[in-house]
Order: structure tokens, then sequence, then C-alpha cells
């Protein structure tokens, strides 16, 4: 019995206690299920390419593959400042993978990727690169994986690249570089959500003085959205990504409507 004016302890909400618990399991299995993680999308900020991708934007925690054309093929140049320029947009740091130590730092720092957010990780052969991409993946903490990949990237190995980053959450980019531009490897079955190819084209004149001198101001690029995951292939020319890592509308081009062009099938 309680004495005489006291009042027993009021009862621990155990219901609520229960809530909080299941609360925080859902959580974690959210975290560790990628089925059941929210997918996010990163609008590029250019009205087309964001309306021809299923979310409205680059999917995060997916595998991309981008490629370069004709004679940049092998260096990638366009290709790599267009995946500097996507991770730029992204906080954390990134992990760079290379096969050998060629890439310019400063040139990523243009448009937008400081050095100071980039791991590199000189991996010597091209199936170290894999073994390399899919180790960092498994680290939930980084913006992005980019690897440059020279030799074959089979469907197995893709796969499991795209399976790293659905757990994790970590954006993943496989950069091809294949010793010919013609090389029939880049034709074989990927896992890679989107496929993407990027042409350098000649700037326009900086001076409406100086028509007849292209090449001085902003870079143009043909982007090619080769295919997608649930959307359709598309192509546009662009201004290359600038400091921010944005694209840019070519402004001759700004207010014509696209020409019509044969019909692709769906990815």
């Amino acid at each position: 019995m309680w004495p005489p004016f006291a009042h027993p302890p009021a009862p621990q909400p155990h219901g609520s206690k229960i809530l909080a618990e299941l609360r925080a399991h859902v959580a974690r299995l959210e975290r560790a299920d990628p089925a059941l993680r929210e997918q996010e999308w990163h609008p590029f900020g250019h009205a087309g390419v964001d309306a021809a991708l299923p979310g409205g934007g680059l999917m995060l925690g997916a595998l991309h593959e981008v490629a370069g054309t004709g004679p940049d093929m092998e260096h990638a140049a366009a290709a790599a400042l267009f995946v500097a320029g996507c991770l730029a947009r992204l906080p954390g740091t990134v992990l760079w993978v290379l096969e050998r130590s060629d890439l310019f730092a400063p040139g990523l720092a243009a448009v937008g990727l400081h050095p100071a957010r980039v791991l590199y990780a000189e991996a010597g052969k091209a199936a170290t690169v894999l073994l390399v991409m899919e180790e960092g993946l498994r680290e939930a903490g980084l913006a992005g994986v980019v690897g440059e990949v020279s030799g074959r990237l089979t469907l197995t190995a893709s796969r499991r690249l795209q399976l790293a980053a659905e757990r994790s959450g970590v954006t993943a980019f496989a950069i091809r570089r294949p010793r010919r531009h013609d090389d029939s490897t880049l034709l074989e079955p990927c896992a890679a959500v989107t496929r993407w190819q990027v042409a350098s084209l000649p700037s326009g004149p900086p001076l409406p003085a100086a028509p007849d001198v292209p090449g001085l101001a902003r870079a143009r690029w043909r982007l090619e959205l080769v295919r997608c995951r649930g959307g359709e292939a598309a192509s546009w020319v662009v201004e290359a990504c600038d400091a921010q890592g944005r694209l840019g509308v070519v402004p001759d081009l700004a207010d014509r409507q696209a020409a019509p062009g044969p019909r692709r099938a769906s990815a």
C-alpha cells in the first residue's frame, strides 16, 4: 500500500519505447538493403538533359559508364571533365582510381572538383582498377568512386560494381580508356545504369566582332546518352562544365527546336 497522499510512479510509456525501437530497426534495414532505401537523383541543371533521365537527374548510388569519342577515346579528357563536374556538385571526398598517373588535377579544379577533395589511387593495371573501385564503394562516406578502365569491363565485373554502389549509396563512374577508338569491348553488355559519350566541339567566338575566330569562348561538348535504364537515348550540344560543375546551354541553340532524328529504342 502506498503511503497517504503519495502517488504511485507514472507508468513507463512502454508502447513508445517499442515504437522507437521499431523505427531504429527499420532505419538500419533501409541503410543495409538498397531495395528499401529511397532512391536519390542529382539534377544536372540542364533542362534537356534532366528531362531525358527517369528521375530528373543522375541516379546516385549507381554505376555510370562514360567514354570519349574518336582520337580522345584513349585519353578521355572530355569524359574525365564531365565526371569531375558531376562530382563537383556532390559533397564529400572522391576516390579516383588510375591505371597510370596521367591525370591533370588543375583541370578537375577548373570544373569545380578541388584537388583537396580527391584521393588518388594508382592501380598499375586494369584488373586492379576494378578491385580498388569495388573496395572503395564499400565506404559509405565517399561522395563517389571513379575508375579509369583501359581494358574490358565485363558484365560480371560491372554487376559487382553496381551492387556495391547500391549497398553503400556511393555513386560510381567507370571512365573507359581503350587503346583503340574502335575497340569492340565498348559494345559489350554492361550493368551500368547509364552510358555516356562526350565529344569535344569547337567553341564559339567570344566577341561578335570576330565571328570567324572560334575556340576562344567556353568549351562545347556533344553529350550523348547512349543507354539509360528506364529511359531513351538522346544527344545534346552543351557548354562544358563551369567552375561549379554545371553544364551550360549553348546560346545560339537555346531558342531553337532540336532537329528531328531517328527514334531510338528504349533501353
